[in-house]
């Protein structure tokens, strides 16, 4: 599956950005998504996880509360809404897709990532 994910920018903290990953190769909604981020000089790290059936979500203890991740199968799209943004949340943010369908937990397919910079 081919992924392009957008909606990153500069925002002063406390600010709100949604990005968006839209896919397309597959059927949609038959994959499990996520996000994941990489600060500079850091690993990259989860961030947030949706199934492919719209049930379940999971998020990393630091954006609990501020983050919310959806889905849009009819447009083969998946979101991140960030609210309260800190500087710490500063990164390259990418968008995944499971590697096999009907699963989760392992990733296959990477987007290019977007840049999400938080002043202080």
């Amino acid at each position: 599956v081919q992924l392009q994910a957008s909606g990153g920018g500069l925002v002063q903290a406390g600010g709100y950005l949604r990005l968006s990953c839209a896919a397309s190769g597959r059927t949609f909604s038959w994959y499990s998504m996520g996000w994941f981020r990489q600060a500079p000089g850091k690993e990259r790290e989860f961030v947030s996880g949706i199934t492919w059936n719209n049930v379940n979500t999971y998020y990393t203890n630091s954006v609990k509360g501020r983050f919310t991740i959806s889905r849009d199968n009819a447009k083969n799209t998946v979101y991140l809404q960030m609210h309260n943004l800190k500087p710490e949340d500063t990164a390259v943010y990418y968008c995944a897709a499971a590697a096999a369908p009907f699963d989760y937990g392992r990733w296959g397919s990477w987007g290019q990532g977007t840049l999400v910079t938080v002043s202080s």
